[in-house]
């Protein structure tokens, strides 16, 4: 598996080899992905052109595009400079006029001489009851007429790129394509009639209607899913190469949760307890655990996490659990306190501000094992931070940690078991994308005593009702949230909206009952805001998105997002969950500035219908489309030339088990099959996968 199959060399040539393909051309076409013969191929037609023969423009759908033969009966040279210069013609029944502009005369007589016979194809439009084609996008002899297909691909261009050199140099590329042995399960090719790669790729780059361009088309099918079993493949073998990282056996008996749940208020959700299971289950295994836990906001994934650390301390091991920021690793730690108590564990906390002798103490502590539970940010990377028996990693919030992060906590613990928390429901379809490589548990039912929240629109002509609606819920004793929005990328414009708000509120209810937090505060002043308001002092905290992960103060009730129309649909019900932790009944106030458009309408509504997360990313992803979704910039999610993650997210979870059953009958890939795989592995630049193979 040392280098690239020889069999692709020609995909993978220079653009330039390809007929009518300069070096200008090959660099015109680089703006648009497109930098070997290989991405030429995979640059399907959008849509297509009807050019059908007719024998005459009468009758035609004008304006409309016509291919006709004609008879060359007249040249009308222009008579200023800017005129145009126009041709008269004579089709079967009519004649009209071929119109050209700032075009040399001496070229259009030898193209188009008077007498001759030609085949024209083009837009025609009435201009004063007369026909004329202005341009026309082919003029050629009859003898050359098959060279038009009657109906015409059109490709994404760009400028310097015509669709005649598109053209030129698909058909070109689709000459080299090499005859490849089939990857694809055969019983699944033939139970969804798809063509082999070869023909797959002739007939969408040959499409005889608009039905062949739709990604139905078995042939686009085809080429979609060799996507996703590429990149499912892929993450396959990460996976298997992170859990063939042999683990280590935690054997567990349960003692310390037992404490835990008899201290507890309440029983724990079925979803919870099975989720647990799944964790000890997977702990005990000689192999690595890869799991992700999914719950909605609210679902109670910090008493599942602490759980499972506890397996790795019953076992006689350390856990370690990672917050993105200060505040939220710190806000963990008073949470899981009493609960670490009730076990009688040993819990610590490490960030970027522990210092000089107390930070050695801490590392100190945590070398000689006498601290068990170590909660912390990405301090916990650095060198100096060395465990005894480092058994479970829990991850919070994972799309702050990248891969390279897993793996490097990994090195901390050489076979450390791997949890990662998030709160941001995901549809399948994605999860599948994004955390393909992981063993997934989902928690779907909220915990008891979680009431719900009444959601509301309200237009912000009407703030100030909603102002004394804040001062009648202060003098209760309740605390609200006020979240400003990002109004646009540069942070000192939200800024000023969020300042301006903390002015006209604090102006309104009272000096020191507002606090304000925002992305440029230093994270001193930020925690010591978000303290006084966690504290009780301050009543209402006017905020930018900063508050949306995590933070708990459970008297806050109230939540203002202003101008919520310009936020995503998942962030709104992040934030929304931060509301409706503690006894009182909780309201979210959705503001937005009329008049709304039908996206935010349709956002908010929905918003105020389901509290259901999951619901609601289905329905952004439908809204939105799954690069958005995820932000494409940091998410793991891949972008794909052919496939459609939303609407083919069938073909993914295919493409899934396809996968886990070729590599569980073929682990090294050495069978014709996974031959053929790797050479897709190639063709698609899987080149993670590639290494993985070649060192595993």
């Amino acid at each position: 598996m040392s280098g690239r199959p020889e069999v692709l060399f020609p995909l993978f040539a220079e653009l330039s080899t390809l007929d009518g393909v300069g070096p200008k051309t090959a660099r015109a076409m680089e703006q648009i992905d497109i930098a070997k013969p290989r991405d030429v191929i995979f640059s399907l037609p959008y849509s297509g052109i009807d050019r059908t023969r007719r024998a005459s423009v009468q009758g035609a759908d004008l304006p409309g595009v016509v291919t006709v033969k004609v008879n060359v009966v007249a040249h009308r040279p222009p008579r200023s400079r800017s005129g145009a210069y126009r041709i008269v013609v004579e089709d079967a029944e009519t004649s009209f006029q071929l119109v050209y502009f700032h075009a040399r005369g001496d070229y259009l007589e030898r193209q188009l001489p008077v007498g001759a016979c030609r085949i024209v194809s083009g837009r025609v439009e009435l201009f004063d009851g007369i026909a004329q084609m202005a341009h026309p996008d082919h003029v050629l002899d009859e003898g050359e007429a098959d060279s038009i297909p009657p109906f015409e691909p059109v490709y994404h261009l760009t400028s310097g790129v015509t669709l005649r050199t598109m053209r030129r140099a698909v058909a070109s590329a689709l000459e080299r394509l090499p005859e490849l042995s089939e990857w694809i399960d055969p019983s699944q090719k033939a139970k969804a009639k798809w063509p082999d790669w070869h023909e797959a790729l002739h007939a969408t780059h040959a499409p005889s209607s608009v039905v062949d361009l739709s990604p139905q088309a078995p042939a686009r099918e085809r080429l979609a899913y060799d996507e996703f079993f590429a990149h499912q493949l892929t993450l396959a073998l990460a996976r298997a190469r992170l859990q063939r990282a042999k683990g280590i056996i935690t054997e567990s008996d349960g003692h310390l949760r037992r404490r835990v749940l008899e201290a507890l208020p309440y029983s724990p959700t079925a979803a919870q307890v099975r989720a647990v299971e799944e964790i000890a289950h997977d702990m005990a295994q000689p192999l690595r655990m890869n799991r992700l836990l999914q719950g909605d906001v609210g679902a109670g994934k910090t008493l599942v996490a602490f759980l499972a650390l506890l397996i790795a301390v019953e076992g006689g091991g350390q856990g370690v659990m990672m917050a993105p920021t200060e505040i939220l690793a710190r806000q963990h730690l008073e949470g899981l306190r009493p609960l670490a108590e009730a076990a009688g564990v040993q819990v610590d906390v490490l960030t970027g501000r522990d210092k000089g002798a107390a930070r050695k103490a801490k590392l100190a502590d945590l070398q000689a094992g006498r601290t068990q539970i170590l909660i912390g940010t990405h301090a916990v990377f650095q060198a100096d931070v060395q465990f005894v028996d480092l058994r479970l990693a829990v991850i919070d919030e994972q799309h702050r940690f990248g891969v390279r992060q897993r793996l490097e906590l990994g090195r901390k613990g050489a076979g450390a078991d791997v949890l990662v928390m998030t709160a941001t429901p995901i549809p399948r379809s994605l999860a599948l994308a994004q955390y393909g490589d992981m063993d997934v548990s989902i928690l779907d039912e909220k915990p008891p005593g979680r009431k719900p929240i009444s959601t509301a629109l309200i237009s912000s002509s009407r703030m100030d009702e909603v102002v004394e609606h804040l001062r009648k819920a202060i003098a209760e004793g309740r605390q609200a949230y006020w979240v400003c929005p990002l109004v646009d990328e540069s942070e000192s414009v939200d800024l000023t909206a969020a300042e301006e708000r903390f002015k006209h509120l604090r102006a309104a209810l009272g000096d020191g009952l507002v606090g304000l937090v925002h992305g440029q505060m230093p994270p001193q002043e930020k925690d010591a805001a978000m303290a006084r308001f966690q504290g009780g002092e301050t009543k209402v905290l006017v905020a930018t998105t900063v508050i949306e992960v995590g933070v708990d103060v459970p008297n806050a009730s109230i939540m203002v997002i202003e101008r919520a129309e310009i936020f995503g649909l998942a962030q709104l019900h992040q934030l929304r969950g931060r509301v409706g932790r503690g006894e009182a009944a909780s309201t979210c106030l959705l503001m937005y500035r009329a008049p709304l458009s039908e996206s935010g309408e349709k956002r908010l509504t929905t918003l105020r219908e389901t509290e259901d997360g999951f619901r609601l990313a289905e329905t952004d992803l439908e809204m939105r489309g799954a690069g958005d979704l995820i932000g494409t910039a940091q998410s793991g999610v891949p972008r794909f030339r052919i496939a459609d993650l939303e609407g083919q997210a069938g073909l993914m979870a295919i493409a899934q088990s396809d996968t886990r059953k070729l590599l569980a009958d073929d682990p090294d890939l050495t069978s014709d099959r996974g031959k053929a795989a790797r050479v897709l592995l190639w063709l698609m630049e899987q080149d993670r996968a590639i290494r993985l193979i070649s060192v595993g």
